[in-house]
């Protein structure tokens, strides 16, 4: 019973990684499955063309990162559902207005913005959105995985307290094991030879 409660809650620390830890891995998913589709597209394109090899990468790393996140960065311990999947999509599509309308602002403001001025804009309206998703996915989407580790691990320190007050109800009382030990300690004194004289009938008829 014990071993299995001890690896209930190992299980449980590691699958809910801190805030940090999960920003962590929100960024080395987000920053790696953005490297690797950068290819994917421009291999892909040279098949079909580059808007629709854009759509089926953007489509297919949205949900590689929403499995990504379920199981590695939030660590709910099982597979993104339907519900998580939309709401990721949701909030990359939301991710991707917020760089959408950075850049038109950019180009409302300066006719001809310098590639510096451009690169400058794009990575913070990118970072920006990036904090506000991780925020919604950690937040909204994936807060119902880290309830139910929370859930368990409650479970888990009401079973130990359980367990630890069936031990104390199973230990003697000691007041009881004390009086115990005195009593077998306690020697009761005992002949050890017979008198030197036995009286019997006989020697009463002789006295006589």
């Amino acid at each position: 019973m014990k071993p299995q409660l001890a690896q209930q809650a190992k299980t449980v620390g590691d699958a809910a990684p801190g805030p940090f830890a999960s920003f962590v891995r929100f960024v080395v998913c987000g920053g790696g499955i953005g490297v690797l589709s950068s290819g994917a597209v421009a291999l892909l394109a040279g098949t079909m063309p580059w808007v629709a090899a854009n759509a089926v990468i953007t489509v297919a790393s949205t949900v590689l990162c929403t499995e990504l996140h379920a199981l590695f960065t939030f660590g709910t311990g099982k597979r993104a559902g339907w519900r998580q999947h939309w709401q990721s999509a949701g909030s990359a599509t939301a991710a991707y207005a917020v760089t959408s309308l950075a850049m038109l602002i950019l180009h409302l403001v300066q006719s001809s913005p310098g590639m510096v001025t451009e690169q400058v804009v794009y990575l913070s309206a990118s970072g920006l959105a990036g904090t506000g998703r991780f925020l919604v996915l950690r937040l909204f989407v994936f807060a119902g995985g880290q309830s139910q580790e929370r859930k368990q691990d409650q479970g888990w320190k009401q079973d130990q307290d359980q367990e630890r007050k069936q031990d104390q109800g199973r230990t003697p009382n000691r007041a009881f094991v004390r009086k115990a030990a005195s009593a077998r300690r306690r020697v009761v004194p005992v002949p050890t030879r017979l008198p030197s004289r036995v009286l019997t009938p006989a020697a009463f008829a002789v006295g006589s």
